[in-house]
C-alpha cells in the first residue's frame, strides 16, 4: 500500500503502509497495528510475528518521525494537533483500503501498543462500528482528565481487549478504566487485565487474548 505525498498540515501523509502475512484477497482476518512512541512499523510486525496466526493478513502504518503525536496522550488535544487528526486520518486511510478489498468490518482486527494503543483506542471510539477485535496494549482514549467523551455510534459487540501494567510511568491505570468504562457503553465486549509489576511491556497473558480474538475472527 502506498500513501500519497506529505502534505504540511498532514504530517503522516506519505509515510509507508508495511505488510505481512496472507496477501488480503485470501486472508481469513486482517489486523491493523500501530507502533509506540519511537518505534517502527518493523517492530510492530515483531508482534505480528508472535501471535502467529497464518491466516491473517497485517498491516502496519509508519508515523512521521516514529511519533505519532508530540505530547504526552493526556496533553490537551491542541497540543497534539495536527500530528493527532493526522494519525487518526491515516489510519481511516489503512482501514479504507482493507474494506475496500473486500474484508469484511467483522474480520478487520485493530490493535496498538502504547501510544499505538492510545491513537487504536480514540480511532475506534471515533469510529464506530463492529469489528472483529480490538486490542490495546497499556493504552487508553486520548485527552487531559475531563476530555468529553461524547462519541456517538454503537461498537455493536466488538470483543475489546484491554491489558496494561500497575503501575506504569505513561499510562495511568485509572485512563484505562475510563476507555473500559466508555467502550463498554458504547456497546463492547470488554475484556480489562491489569498486571501488578508488569512494566511498560507485552506478557504472554495479553498474547493469549489477543490469539484467541484472532481465532474467532478466522473461524477457528
Amino acid at each position: 500500500m502506498t500513501e500519497p505525498r506529505t502534505a504540511v498540515a498532514d504530517p503522516h501523509r506519505g509515510q509507508p503502509v508495511l505488510s505481512a502475512g496472507r496477501d488480503i484477497a485470501d486472508a481469513r482476518g486482517v489486523m491493523i497495528l500501530s507502533h509506540g512512541r519511537g518505534a517502527t512499523a518493523e517492530s510492530i510486525l515483531q508482534l505480528a510475528a508472535a501471535l502467529d496466526h497464518d491466516g491473517f493478513a497485517y498491516f502496519a502504518p509508519q508515523a512521521a518521525g516514529n511519533t505519532w503525536y508530540p505530547q504526552s496522550f493526556l496533553a490537551p488535544i491542541e497540543q497534539n494537533e495536527p500530528f493527532l487528526s493526522s494519525a487518526l486520518a491515516f489510519l481511516a486511510r489503512v482501514a479504507e483500503h482493507v474494506l475496500g478489498a473486500g474484508t469484511p468490518p467483522e474480520r478487520l482486527m485493530l490493535l496498538g501498543f502504547s501510544q499505538g494503543a492510545c491513537l487504536t483506542s480514540e480511532f475506534t471510539a471515533r469510529n464506530p462500528r463492529r469489528y472483529g477485535g480490538i486490542a490495546a496494549l497499556t493504552g487508553g482514549l486520548i485527552g487531559p482528565d475531563g476530555t468529553p467523551r461524547d462519541y456517538r455510534g454503537s461498537l455493536d459487540g466488538t470483543p475489546v481487549f484491554l491489558g496494561s501494567a500497575d503501575p506504569d510511568f505513561h499510562i495511568p491505570v485509572g485512563r484505562v478504566d475510563e476507555t473500559e468504562r466508555v467502550f463498554t457503553g458504547m456497546g463492547a465486549s470488554v475484556t480489562k487485565r491489569i498486571y501488578p509489576g508488569m512494566g511498560h511491556t507485552v506478557n504472554d497473558d495479553e498474547l493469549d487474548h489477543v490469539r484467541a480474538m484472532m481465532a474467532r475472527v478466522a473461524g477457528g
